[in-house]
């Protein structure tokens, strides 16, 4: 597996983000599940892709919140390349990149409809926190933090 930074409108990234958009409208019946501006390149400080065999199989991205830390958005990986290691690499490498830019606390949202996204988060250590920002009121939203070492 390779993670490699990218810029937020690589081909890669943008059919990546299209996938989970497109899973996440399934779960939740709708496109209207997300609080808030969406990410954009004019936003995202950080955008990775990991390939595995060349194939682009998922993707993350840090947004910084304040001097201090940095949101975690559209980490997403293909249903076939779940379970094999690539969401830890891809959220290590994450980790890895807010920690050298000086943000040790972590933030990120998922959804009442994606267990298995905070099942994978709290496993790695993130712990739910109120919701914040744009998720305040938000009834879809859950939130997770951690402060890395």
């Amino acid at each position: 597996m390779i993670i490699e930074e990218r810029p937020w409108d690589d081909p890669a990234g943008v059919r990546l983000r299209a996938a989970q958009v497109a899973e996440l409208a399934e779960r939740y019946g709708g496109e209207d599940h997300e609080p808030g501006e969406a990410p954009s390149a004019d936003d995202v400080d950080v955008f990775l892709v990991a390939l595995v065999d060349q194939e682009p199989v998922g993707c993350g991205a840090l947004r910084q919140l304040d001097e201090h830390g940095a949101e975690i958005k559209r980490m997403y990986v293909r249903p076939h390349a779940r379970g094999t290691g690539v969401a830890t690499a891809l959220l290590r490498a994450l980790e890895e990149r807010a920690a050298a830019r000086g943000w040790p606390v972590l933030r990120l949202e998922t959804g009442t409809e994606q267990p298995d996204a905070r099942r994978f988060y709290e496993r790695e250590g993130y712990r739910q926190i109120p919701l914040f920002g744009v998720y305040e009121g938000s009834e879809l939203s859950v939130c997770y933090e951690r402060t890395l070492r």
